[in-house]
């Protein structure tokens, strides 16, 4: 597996970065400077994630092959969005890194809603990926063509991912649909949706409760780590905002 780079608790605190990564920011923020290549290097450094398109792929075989070496698309893509926000809520990253938006029918991983519909909007790298280990099948079913490769994971992403299907791997994707309908990032974009058939979700409201009682909170927070959460998924906005 993929060296494990989540961070724990420090001082009985998360940490959603490591310690030079908040260094990092500190210096950016005082020299403000515009030059795209910050980016760069910050990714090269390991002090932040691009969408992972492997990890995506890998992520739609795992739930394949877990159903049998297929499974319906609209289920797999609820599955990684519940295995997600589990992710998010316990160790402070999404798995792939990905934008999610709100659509009718729940919240949807954007790029990794490409890979798995093979979408146009893919490059030929990651359609060649995806072809590899994964095929469309009919109606509507993501099929396993090849073994799952574990080692574009950490420790934590395959324990986000075996909370999602051992939580919810049992319904079918309408009852899945009916569940993200509950949870707090969606249920905020729900009026909007009557206008705009998708809406760019916050990713801080994944870190909010679900206010129907007995839904799954998918990793419970307490006030001081959500707090913390918030404040460092600010700091990671501060630093985009540097080359946009």
């Amino acid at each position: 597996m993929a060296e494990l780079k989540d961070n724990k608790r420090k001082n009985g605190k998360l940490s959603l970065y490591p310690i030079k990564f908040h260094e990092a920011v500190k210096d950016l923020l005082k020299v403000k400077p515009s030059d795209k290549r910050i980016r760069t290097t910050l990714l090269s450094r390991g002090l932040m994630e691009a969408f992972d398109y492997r990890k995506a792929t890998q992520c739609l075989n795992f739930f394949a092959s877990k159903a049998g070496k297929s499974i319906d698309r609209l289920k797999v893509l609820k599955l990684i969005y519940f295995a997600d926000r589990y992710h998010l809520r316990k160790y402070g990253r999404l798995i792939t890194n990905d934008i999610y938006f709100a659509m009718e029918l729940g919240p949807v991983a954007s790029s990794t809603k490409d890979i798995a519909e093979r979408s146009e909007f893919l490059d030929e790298t990651e359609a060649q990926y995806a072809n590899e280990y994964l095929r469309i099948g009919v109606p509507h079913k993501i099929v396993s063509n090849k073994p799952i490769v574990t080692d574009v994971f950490s420790e934590s992403d395959i324990e986000a991912l075996n909370f999602a299907w051992n939580k919810f791997g049992h319904l079918n994707p309408s009852d899945l649909v009916e569940l993200t309908h509950k949870y707090p990032e969606w249920g905020r974009n729900k009026q909007a949706l009557s206008l705009n058939p998708r809406i760019e979700m916050k990713i801080e409201d994944f870190l909010d409760d679900p206010i129907v009682e007995n839904v799954e909170k998918c990793f419970e927070l307490t006030d001081e780590d959500r707090k913390d959460l918030l404040g460092q998924l600010e700091e990671m906005r501060c630093v985009e905002s540097l080359w946009r």
